[in-house]
């Protein structure tokens, strides 16, 4: 006879009726809903603390707030001369380089010895209630009389103020009766009632690969190869030191 072996003692067989609860399940889309809504709340945080710690971009209208040009920067290393009332100053080209050098109580005068040759003015008068133009005129009109306008300088400026500037061609006979063309610059700012007034006048030599910048230019006048960096360092009483 076998004996029967209890093998879990104490265990209680469940009533007949008994079912287990189903099995819980997660839906899939319950974590990208969080990780979405995770994301937006981070990327809005960081696009409030940009908007608080950035500036708005400074607006600017020129003229009168052009600020200054990338290029004619003012020279530092020539001398300076100051008019005798003290209304303005300019850099001039240092004497005994290609220049010959004539000071004067409203401005310079230099004579380009050098290659082509020319002269360059540097001066100052009252504009008397003249525009930048009418003054530029008069000025090419007093130097030479029977002038042809090439072009007007665009945007031309004279000690960084906005003003006006024109070329003009001339056609003065020479020594042997032949005739030479010549190329003449002038550019006119006005402040304070004062005018200061850049002017060259040089042989007219078009610019192209063998001859100026190596690109073709409308100044076509060895001068005004040396001529841009003294329009600028032109300066009216009390401008600040550039």
């Amino acid at each position: 006879m076998t004996e029967n072996v209890d093998l879990f003692p104490g265990f209680v067989v469940p009533a007949a009726g008994y079912r287990a609860a189903p099995p819980r399940h997660t839906s899939r889309a319950a974590p990208a809903v969080i990780w979405i809504l995770g994301i937006a709340v981070i990327a809005a945080a960081l696009v409030t603390v940009s908007a608080r710690i950035s500036t708005a971009p400074a607006r600017y209208v020129c003229p009168p707030d052009c600020g200054s040009p990338p290029t004619g920067t003012p020279v530092t290393t020539n001398p300076r001369h100051t008019s005798a009332d003290g209304a303005f100053s300019v850099a001039y080209p240092v004497p005994g380089s290609a220049y010959q050098v004539q000071r004067e109580p409203n401005g310079v005068t230099a004579q380009f010895v050098a290659g082509d040759g020319g002269t360059l003015r540097l001066f100052g008068v009252p504009a008397h209630g003249r525009s930048a133009e009418q003054i530029a005129k008069q000025v090419v009109r007093e130097a030479f009389p029977d002038t042809r306008t090439a072009y007007v300088i665009p945007n031309a400026m004279v000690g960084y103020q906005p003003g006006y500037g024109e070329v003009a061609d001339c056609w003065p006979q020479g020594a042997n009766s032949s005739y030479l063309r010549m190329r003449i610059l002038v550019m006119v700012a006005i402040k304070h009632d004062l005018a200061l007034v850049a002017a060259a006048v040089g042989p007219y030599r078009q610019f192209g690969p063998d001859f100026g910048i190596g690109k073709p230019s409308g100044a076509n006048t060895q001068i005004a190869l040396d001529m841009g960096k003294y329009v600028n360092s032109f300066r009216w009483r009390d401008d600040p030191p550039r």
